[in-house]
């Protein structure tokens, strides 16, 4: 079902998230086995993964720490005591029967992640009730051999945090910035690689359906694993058609557990929705409550790197850039890293910005590299963008210079030289070049000279082309006005 404005009329979304975020650890949450991704099947296993009867989790210390710096960079109270629970299903690749979470005492409550700008200024933001820390279940291979499910259980144990929202969203174009926002805040505090394609970062979406300018709460359903934000965004618009039809039929909502099928762009129900009686949770025997040194608590916070709010914050008052410029040059800690040191060896951070955001991730795509793997080092680029700055070269010829620096490891200013490739800005040269092209370009040049100053662009185009790029274009453009003056 698609989403259309006459189904949708009237009626207002109400969402959560739970996000679902792998920490990034050697080993998993509760046992010294492997938490490595990509291995052959079933190789990272012991007797806590396989929940072999006598088997003792031992909690992560590593893990623990991740966590707690997670819940800090979204804002959240970490409390100093938290359980462990069992909470109970039964799936083919959760061999325990009970996942270890947390339940009525969670790691951390009550954060705030911003996702953008009111109209009257404010910021736009969205409460997060609690952060838990859990263990991940195992993983059922549909796909591989016809008629049979497979288990892989590399996965069980890995240690995540849930991060569960408040139903204060109201758009899936709301829910995808607050995922963005949530991965980023994630990446920049090191404590995942939040790779949704991975697993490492999945998403359930909870909505319901309300007549618009309702306060009460409808039915809700429950979107699970969607490890994609235009898949987030998507089966919200869906889910939220569907309802809103069921409902303008004079039907009903059922609570069920979706799932989402991008190939066939549809939302289809899996199961009931379980409700936390349903989990049979209480508290883990074979753990002692977590307790955490207020003291150790504060050191975390403290040393926290600068969060995204934070850095676009600074960029925009020291830069003097857009805010479209300052969202770019800040998706990641590399990119921002990375354009501040270009600015400090260039000297001129619109320069770096428009450099790096334009001709350097332009090559890094077509080479299909990381950044950091760029063969031109940020002196290199900073000395190049200073030449470009002095007008030394034109933009034209640095990037040409760009294309050798990326070759081999030379000098800016020898490549310049080397190649004839330094801006040419004695006047006798360039009126030389301007009577040469007066004299190839009659018809233009008199109607110029008329005063059609359209045909200027095109006329110094004419130099730029018989100088081979080295006349500087501005004295090129003040020499054409002399002549009309």
């Amino acid at each position: 079902m698609t989403l259309s404005a006459d189904v949708t009329a009237g009626w207002e979304m109400v969402i959560g998230l739970e996000i679902h975020c792998q920490l990034r650890t050697n080993t998993k949450l509760f046992s010294a086995a492997s938490a490595n991704f990509g291995d052959a099947p079933n190789q990272n296993t012991d007797v806590v993964c396989l929940g072999l009867p006598g088997a003792l989790p031992v909690c992560n210390r590593r893990a623990i720490e991740l966590a707690t710096r997670a819940s800090l960079g979204l804002a959240c109270a970490v409390h100093p005591v938290s359980v462990f629970a069992r909470k109970h299903y039964f799936y083919p690749d959760l061999p325990k029967g009970y996942q270890i979470s947390q339940f009525d005492r969670p790691l951390a409550t009550a954060g705030r992640v911003i996702i953008g700008t009111l109209p009257d200024g404010t910021p736009r933001a969205i409460t997060i009730t609690r952060v838990h820390v859990e263990e991940d279940a195992g993983k059922s291979v549909h796909d591989r051999y016809p008629g049979f499910t497979a288990i892989d259980l590399n996965r069980a144990g890995t240690p995540l945090i849930e991060i569960v929202s408040e139903p204060e969203i109201r758009s899936s174009a709301e829910a995808g910035a607050y995922v963005r926002a949530v991965k980023q805040i994630l990446e920049y505090t090191d404590v995942s690689d939040a790779n949704m394609e991975e697993g490492s970062l999945r998403v359930d979406v909870n909505i319901s359906t309300r007549p618009r300018g309702s306060h009460t709460l409808g039915t809700r359903t429950e979107i699970k694993n969607l490890n994609t934000i235009s898949g987030v965004e998507r089966s919200i618009d869906i889910e939220f058609a569907r309802q809103c039809a069921v409902l303008a039929a004079g039907g009903s909502v059922e609570q069920r557990t979706m799932l989402w099928d991008g190939v066939r762009n549809e939302v289809r129900p899996a199961r009931e929705k379980e409700g936390s009686h349903d989990y049979r949770y209480f508290p883990e025997p074979d753990l002692p409550p977590l307790v955490l040194d207020p003291t150790w608590i504060d050191a975390q916070r403290a040393a926290l790197p600068e969060l995204p709010d934070a850095k676009r914050a600074r960029f925009a008052s020291l830069y003097g850039l857009t805010a479209v410029e300052i969202d770019a040059l800040t998706a990641t800690v590399a990119l921002a890293d990375r354009f501040e040191a270009m600015a400090a060896a260039g000297g001129d951070a619109k320069r770096a910005a428009n450099w790096l955001l334009g001709t350097v991730l332009a090559a890094i795509n077509a080479r299909g590299i990381a950044l950091e793997a760029h063969p031109v080092s940020v002196e290199r680029l900073g000395a190049l963008i200073r030449l470009e700055a002095e007008g030394a070269v034109s933009n034209t010829a640095a990037k040409q210079i760009f294309a050798r620096l990326e070759e081999a490891d030379d000098d800016p200013r020898a490549i310049a030289e080397r190649e004839g490739l330094l801006q040419v800005s004695d006047d006798s040269a360039l009126a030389r070049w301007i009577d040469e092209v007066f004299a190839e370009l009659p018809a233009e040049t008199a109607r110029f000279l008329a005063g059609e100053k359209k045909l200027q662009g095109v006329l110094v185009g004419a130099v730029m082309r018989k100088s081979g790029g080295s006349a500087d274009p501005r004295k090129v453009n003040q020499l054409l006005g002399a002549r009309v003056g």
